[in-house]
């Protein structure tokens, strides 16, 4: 049973400053965290991003149809021409008109990291002037293949590297859903605290004024001193200065929680304070496997090798010999007309091979490739430090939830204790048969009992909270942190 926190305050605590009053709990305030919290706003923005990313690197694994086209191109200038008859160059007056057009299919070969295509073209050209003529040039069908040889494969990194970044993009998602439940635990036990303290200070201004004018009626009959009546109305004074307190107190914390939740700043929220799930004993190396399944820390130590390894064979391979290879078989034709730039066309082969051979360059490109492996070594040692890092923070994590458990069951039997001991301590008094210091005294218990129970709950939630986001695993319900996600899967869709 969810306990509310002084049911009272709602009638006591000046509401016509609100423009509305909602009850909350703890898993309704994340609800509403996840889903209207400029943090999840920037959350989902993030993966979003991510996921448009990686939609671009599918679609670059499918073949690409493409057009490349001058539709118009009219040149009148005077160029340089050999005339054979005199032996000299001349420049003469040209006026033409062009017009050219190509369709690629091309597809990406991720294993060799070369480009198959398939293209067809066709040119128009046509000459005024004294010799005034008009030329079709067609390239029906037009079959090749390029690729290097010896050179950098960015086609076989980006198969590799891509997926681990989308993956990673997924899991971070949900990481930072369980940082925004974090943060909205914080907030909810500021504000529960702050309205704590300001129910047990309006029932303290009660109690004070009450014993107080006991005071007044017991001095009346000398039952107690002038000493313990002054003390009686020093309580009362400090009661009202304390409840003035709480309330701008209160009035922060209510602000900081609305405003978190991205709420109307004029509401007004009475919590409602959320029990325990039941005992679950956590094994430290269980945590661990479902922390290096999903935490997307892991994912990213993999990303940073792989991508320290991309950059050590781009910089070898850089450095070194180097060949290009291109091949393609065609048909080409041209004519005077449209039509004859079809008829009988002529076989069209072309084969190139390139050669880069480095032969000096001071030592630049080996210089390059040595700092990548170092790099390279470094990454591996920073990723295992950091790796030993997020597992000692699991483990750690696993061990204080489990305490936490303990803790809160003795908060709450404190509070139980303390708030009985307190009534009777009470009654005793207002039949004379205990001193003031001892009512004192009882209140006081009572009340760090009462912040003392607050703060453990929060404790227990943020540890289990923080435990979920280092593991992304419910472990009172068994099973992975999905359902947001999936959630977020119809957006992009």
């Amino acid at each position: 049973m969810k306990k509310s926190i002084f049911p009272f305050m709602l009638w006591m605590f000046p509401l016509w400053m609100f423009s509305q009053t909602v009850t909350l709990d703890l898993n309704r305030s994340i609800e509403i965290a996840s889903d209207s919290s400029l943090q999840a706003f920037r959350a989902k923005n993030l993966y979003m991003a991510n996921y448009w990313e990686y939609r671009s690197f599918k679609a670059g694994r499918l073949p690409s149809l493409s057009l490349r086209t001058t539709p118009l191109q009219f040149r009148r200038d005077f160029t340089q021409r050999y005339d054979s008859e005199n032996n000299i160059d001349v420049y003469r007056r040209q006026q033409s008109l062009h017009t050219y057009g190509n369709l690629s299919l091309s597809q990406n070969f991720d294993l060799t990291g070369g480009t198959f295509f398939i293209d067809s073209e066709l040119g128009y050209m046509h000459n005024f002037g004294d010799n005034t003529y008009s030329q079709f040039s067609a390239v029906p069908l037009r079959i090749g293949y390029s690729q290097s040889l010896f050179g950098f494969n960015g086609f076989k990194w980006e198969k590799r590297i891509e997926p681990l970044k989308y993956e990673k993009a997924r899991q971070q998602f949900l990481y930072t859903m369980q940082e925004i439940s974090e943060s909205v635990i914080s907030h909810f036990f500021s504000l529960a605290m702050a309205q704590v303290e300001f129910g047990m200070a309006q029932e303290n201004v009660a109690s004070s004024d009450t014993l107080y004018y006991m005071g007044e009626n017991r001095y009346r009959i000398a039952s107690i001193s002038q000493s313990d009546l002054l003390t009686l109305k020093l309580n009362a004074v400090n009661a009202h200065n304390t409840l003035q307190n709480a309330e701008i107190a209160l009035k922060r914390a209510m602000f900081s929680f609305v405003s978190f939740l991205n709420m109307d700043k004029d509401t007004h929220v009475v919590l409602e304070l959320p029990d325990r799930p039941q005992n679950v004993e956590i094994s430290p190396e269980i945590a661990l496997r479902y922390a290096k399944m999903n935490n997307p820390d892991f994912m990213g130590f993999d990303q940073e090798i792989l991508e320290a390894e991309r950059e050590v064979d781009r910089t070898e391979k850089s450095s070194s010999f180097d060949a290009s290879f291109s091949v393609s078989v065609g048909f080409n034709q041209v004519a005077d007309n449209f039509a004859g730039a079809y008829k009988r066309p002529l076989q069209q082969d072309v084969v190139s091979v390139g050669l880069t051979i480095p032969i000096v360059d001071w030592g630049v490109r080996k210089g390059r490739a040595n700092m990548a492996r170092n790099n390279l070594n470094v990454t591996k040692i920073s990723v295992r430090q950091k790796m030993l890092n997020l597992e000692q923070d699991v483990i750690m994590t696993v061990n204080d939830f489990n305490v936490r458990q303990n803790l809160t069951s003795s908060a709450e039997e404190a509070l139980e204790l303390a708030t009985m001991a307190y009534s009777v301590t009470r009654e005793r008094f207002i039949i004379g048969k205990t001193d003031l210091n001892s009512l004192i005294l009882s209140q006081e218990r009572q009340n760090r009992a009462h912040q003392n129970y607050i703060l453990s709950l929060r404790d227990y939630w943020l540890s289990y909270y923080r435990l979920r986001k280092l593991t992304l695993y419910d472990f009172p319900e068994q099973e992975v942190l999905t359902r947001q996600f999936d959630r977020m899967e119809g957006i992009g869709n």
